[in-house]
Parts: C-alpha cells; structure tokens; sequence
C-alpha cells in the first residue's frame, strides 16, 4: 500500500505517470508497504497468462529475493527510477524515506534495489551511473544501507500511517532494531541470486 498523501500525475510522453506527494512527507516515513492486495507471482506462472497481461506485470512489478514478481495493486507501481531516489526498499517489504519529500515532489526509487530483468540506461542526473543492472544490489548495497540506517532511527518519531498495514512479525522485527537489540539487515537481502533460488 502506497502513503496516502500521494497521488499520480502525468509527466511526459517519455516518463508517462509519476508518483507525487500531496504533502510533506518526512525522511523515515515508510512510504509503501507489501500489503495483502499486492500480488507475489512465481516466474514460472506468468506463462499462464496473455501477452498483454504479462507486458503490464513485467512494466510494473518488481522481482523480489525469491525471483518472485510483485505486483502493486494501488499506486504504488507508478513509482519512477531515479538515481538520487528519495525512497528505498528495506529487507522488511516496505519502503522508507531516505529524504524529505516536499509537497509537489515527485517520489523515486533507485530501480537498482529492485531486481531487474535486464539492463537498462537512462540519463546520469550528474552522477557516475547511467545504467540500472540486475545486480546492483551486489554493487551499491553499501552505500544504499548507510542511506537507509540514517532513516530509520526516524520511523519511530514521524507520523506512520502505514504502521497498521505491517505484519506482526515485521512490526516485531522493526522495535528490535529501534530499540537495537537487532541489528538492521543489509539491503543486500533483497538480491535475487538465481543461482541460489534455482
């Protein structure tokens, strides 16, 4: 489920849709969480279904450390790449701020945490990376891991939303590392390695 103060918004023949705050949204609001609507599909389902179908779920899903592709059914999916994203995934199937968002602004992901199929290169924004690869989770976990520690110690003081959407388990697992009697799990969990999962 995507934070409520946001919402979709044309802008461009290239980018299509976007995703935008309608409010400000501070560094460590989680942003989006897996909820029981999103769909988890095995790679070797998506077989079964039309072209057409598979051409949408491919275009908006993301695969997760079991190769499995998610599928969001709310706004969630019209989350665009950026290299300077504002927004992470975690180990814990959700999303947090990694900046302040300001209202108008439009909410990005680095594509790089989010298991890609295949390579793709899109403009540099001023830095040194110009293409998303399916392993970056093994390249930049580090410093994507320093950007989400820097954040987490504030979802226990910003308004969360999205707290009642999270699992038990995972609102466990999230005061153990708050209170820092566990550690925080490296983004680098996420990786699908289909070496290992096949």
């Amino acid at each position: 489920m995507i934070h409520p103060d946001t919402e979709v918004r044309y802008i461009n023949e290239e980018k299509g849709n976007g995703l935008f705050a309608t409010s400000f949204i501070p560094r460590g609001t989680v942003t989006w969480v897996l909820d029981v609507l999103d769909r988890e599909i095995p790679p070797e389902d998506m077989a079964a279904y039309d072209q057409q179908i598979r051409e949408v779920l491919l275009t908006y899903s993301f695969r997760n450390s079991k190769g499995n592709y998610i599928f969001c059914w709310d706004n969630g999916r019209y989350i665009n790449h950026s290299f300077h994203a504002n927004c992470c995934l975690t180990p814990y199937n959700f999303e947090i701020a990694i900046k302040d968002i300001n209202a108008g602004e439009e909410l990005t992901d680095d594509y790089g945490t989010l298991n890609i199929i295949e390579p793709f290169t899109v403009d540099s924004e001023g830095g040194n990376r110009n293409t998303v690869y399916p392993d970056d989770l093994l390249h930049y976990s580090k410093i994507w891991d320093a950007k989400i520690a820097a954040a987490f110690p504030e979802l226990s003081v910003v308004k969360q939303p999205l707290w009642k959407f999270f699992s038990p388990e995972t609102q466990k697992a999230v005061q153990q590392v708050l209170e820092g009697t566990s550690p925080l799990p490296s983004i680098k969990s996420c990786y699908y390695d289909k070496s290992i999962v096949e």
